[in-house]
């Protein structure tokens, strides 16, 4: 059977568990995402797999538009600069969120599926950042206070592993999307001692790796657990500034930028 492939036409497409609105929402794709068809049900839903990440999940058609594997396979480095970032496609406004992929983009416009766009605001051109690791946690701190959402990946609500995930691709280093994966991903670092900054750093709950966090050095992390905050880490793990109690144990640290 030939490959089919679409591309996300909206500002942020739910991603779910299963062909239902009333199932859990595990992800969010965003704008100029292409994605495989892997199945549908009803002509209502279709189950896709990102081409970014991998990651599978079931939406609904009109968020997005058929594409050929050519144009599938192309990628950009081109990047939506604002929290919400106005762009015109095909004669309407449209504001997608920061980390959006501007495909096929030049000199301030581009098309989607065949569909003419523009965007006026400066957008990120991950090829052209020098130092990942200092952009990247210049980007994070603007996400404090953001409130946690399971499956989210914007700044109207976000979860640990999307947190981590968008940090990355803004500055043109994909990762996976949930915490378990990303922790099989990079270099291992043995301790705290050892770390950089924009390490990332893993929690264990009875074994299993349920949340990840970005290290601002060997004492502190910002990561997305109620809201994106900062707190202190130790050997054992994450200890609420607020509360002084301990919330997340230390499983290992990985290391994407060297």
């Amino acid at each position: 059977m030939k490959a089919v492939y679409a591309i996300v036409t909206v500002p942020a497409a739910p991603v779910r568990k299963a062909p239902n609105h009333r199932r859990e929402m595990s992800n969010q794709l965003f704008f100029g995402e292409p994605v495989q068809i892997t199945g549908q049900k009803d002509n209502q839903w279709l189950k896709v797999k990102s081409l970014y990440d991998g990651y599978t999940g079931w939406l609904t058609p009109h968020l997005v538009k058929g594409i050929d594997a050519a144009t599938a396979m192309q990628e950009s480095p081109f990047l939506a600069s604002q929290f919400l970032t106005k762009i015109e496609l095909a004669n309407q406004l449209m504001q997608v969120p920061l980390g959006s992929t501007l495909p096929d983009f030049k000199k301030k416009e581009g098309v989607i599926a065949g569909i003419p766009y523009s965007c006026a605001t400066q957008a990120i051109n991950t090829a052209t950042i020098k130092n990942k690791q200092a952009q990247l946690l210049e980007n994070a701190h603007q996400w404090l206070n953001a409130p946690y959402l399971w499956g989210g990946k914007t700044i109207l609500g976000v979860d640990c592993s999307g947190f981590a995930q968008t940090q990355y691709k803004l500055v043109g280093l994909p990762i996976l999307r949930d915490a378990w994966e990303q922790a099989l991903q990079g270099r291992p670092v043995p301790s705290l001692k050892k770390v950089q900054p924009a390490d990332l750093a893993f929690f264990e709950d009875k074994g299993k790796i349920v949340h990840v966090g970005i290290l601002l050095d060997s004492t502190t992390i910002i990561h997305a657990a109620g809201k994106v905050r900062i707190d202190p880490i130790d050997n054992k793990g994450i200890v609420n500034s607020d509360t002084g109690m301990r919330t997340h144990q230390l499983k290992c640290i990985r290391r994407f930028i060297e």
